[in-house]
């Protein structure tokens, strides 16, 4: 895991950390790595896997014949 250092961080906004965390149960660290997770990966985001899954169910689906190559693979040269 990667650590962070917040340098300068006024006491006001360390004490609101600390009374937060408390209110939930957490430790200050837990509650900042909660804060920065939901800031960089906001449950709202385009999920672009999920969006292109619901166009294709309002487009009435696609049937695709999905069938793997059994021969063996090549290997490649390089020379």
């Amino acid at each position: 895991m990667a650590a962070i250092t917040i340098r300068d961080l006024p006491e006001e906004t360390h004490c609101a950390l600390k009374h937060r965390a408390a209110a939930k149960g957490r430790g200050t660290e837990a509650e900042v790595s909660i804060i920065l997770e939901d800031a960089v990966n906001p449950p709202e985001r385009l999920k672009l896997g999920s969006e292109l899954a619901a166009l294709g169910r309002r487009l009435g689906g696609i049937d695709l014949d999905v069938t793997r190559e059994k021969s063996p693979i090549e290997p490649a040269i390089f020379e």
